[in-house]
């Protein structure tokens, strides 16, 4: 007997088992390139404004702090919106938080190329912030909870793999764009991922997972019984009937609010994610917004910095896959710890370098192990918190880590007259450091997992 015959009023916990038991099928492909492009678009304009910045420092005569004001002021919005995002997202549901903020970064960065002056900037960049902010951690959230437990860490590392290609496309428009045409027609160029919303409507379901933690069995009835019907089609195999012992996942309890994450049995997680989540995010910000500056300020010209950033930006490409290989091999911690150390090394190194061949080796080095430990990140933290309150967890996790990107900026503008290139890149390696730090002593491995499983 077909499983959704008996499933008319499904709980959370069947709704869990039916997902679990899915194989792997074009469905989730599908799922991961919906999700995968959205979020190319929002690194896209995140690298945007790392090369506009440079043109504006001379076009405005912007001092140092300025252009790190200009750079925090987006990651202020990214903290807003994370926090909002994730509480928003448990609320009304993640496909419509998706698609909302997606429209709103994207119309606000199509204003950014209408500023006139630096306090436009800064309020038009905090606009994209907030919609990229309430984005992100909704997205991951999203993924997570309609992949199986076996597959869940490779396919949110190949999510987060999407930045890199965004980033990439930022480096190429600048290249091409900005030395001829100027800095308003890169933002234009940044806008597009507005058409992207209407494929999102069309083409993106709403987690089972979460309309069944909300009590709407029937709604996630009909979403799971489609999905289940477009595997059948896609892998041409029935699927088989649940036994009893498939069926027995556990739900999560339903308290829902930002005091759960405090709970005796969550505060150990909080803790470690909000220091993971500042020190990455310090470490990420306070060197890759700065990279096309302090390549210049190392004496390149501005093409050539923008070029050098290009094959900075294609060295993160390999370290997403191979953080990909080895998430659900080798364990979320391994991995998240051992990138996040090599990171802060090629840093280092990279702040002490001279020649042209040192600089790209190290930052090349310090790229692919950074934005590795990435994707192993976006893959841990849904994974630690409960479907209802899932996005909270992830987005205030988000939000605390975009204060250490609002204050990253802001203090590599202020020191790098006083310690230089050297001295910021050892600070941003110390905050990768402990980062680190906070995995080994506090963390707990969730490779092999379900998110129900995990939840207790």
């Amino acid at each position: 007997m077909d499983s959704r015959a008996v499933n008319a009023t499904p709980s959370a916990s069947d709704i869990a088992a039916r997902l679990e038991r899915l194989p792997i099928s074009r469905l989730h492909y599908r799922l991961l390139l919906i999700h995968g492009f959205g979020w190319l678009f929002d690194a896209m304009d995140v690298g945007i404004i790392t090369f506009v910045i440079v043109a504006l420092s001379k076009e405005w005569v912007l001092s140092p702090s300025e252009v790190g004001l200009i750079a925090s002021s987006g990651l202020a919005g990214m903290f807003l919106g994370a926090a909002a995002g994730g509480i928003a997202a448990d609320r009304w549901g993640r496909k419509a938080v998706f698609q909302i903020t997606l429209l709103i970064f994207a119309i606000s960065t199509a204003l950014c190329a209408l500023a006139w002056g630096f306090w436009s900037m800064i309020a038009f960049r905090l606009l994209v912030g907030f919609g990229l902010g309430a984005e992100l951690p909704v997205v991951s959230s999203l993924l997570s909870e309609f992949v199986p437990a076996r597959h869940r860490g490779r396919f949110i590392v190949l999510l987060e793999s999407f930045w890199a290609y965004g980033w990439l496309a930022a480096a190429i428009v600048a290249f091409v764009v900005i030395p001829t045409f100027g800095w308003r027609p890169a933002f234009l160029i940044g806008a597009l991922p507005a058409f992207y919303v209407w494929v999102i409507r069309r083409s993106l379901p709403e987690s089972p997972r979460w309309l069944a933690s909300k009590g709407r069995a029937e709604e996630a009835e009909s979403v799971m019984a489609a999905l289940e019907r477009e595997t059948e089609r896609a892998t041409g195999e029935a699927l088989l009937p649940l036994e009893s012992s498939e069926r027995s996942i556990l739900a999560a309890s339903q308290q829902s609010s930002l005091g759960a994450l405090w709970s005796a049995r969550l505060r150990r997680r909080t803790t470690m994610l909000w220091i993971l989540w500042f020190g990455l995010v310090f470490g990420y910000y306070g060197i890759f917004v700065w990279l096309p500056s302090l390549l210049v300020k190392s004496g390149y010209s501005m093409v050539n910095s923008f070029l050098y950033v290009v094959v900075i930006t294609l060295a993160q490409i390999p370290g997403y896959f191979s953080a990909a290989y080895l998430i659900d091999r080798i364990g979320r911690r391994p991995v998240i710890i051992s990138y996040l150390i090599a990171s802060a090394i090629c840093a280092f190194l990279f702040g002490r370098s001279t020649t042209t061949a040192d600089i790209l080796t190290w930052a090349s080095l310090m790229s692919f192990f950074n934005l590795g430990a990435w994707g192993g990140v976006y893959t841990y933290t849904p994974e630690l918190y409960p479907t209802h309150i899932r996005g909270t967890g992830v987005g205030t996790a988000a939000a605390i880590g975009r204060v250490g990107g609002i204050l990253a900026p802001i203090i590599v503008g202020a020191l790098l007259p006083s310690i230089g290139q050297a001295g910021v890149l050892t600070l941003n390696a110390a905050l990768l450091v402990v980062a680190a730090l906070s995995v080994a002593i506090l963390g707990k491995e969730t490779k092999g997992a379900t998110l129900e499983e995990l939840s207790t």
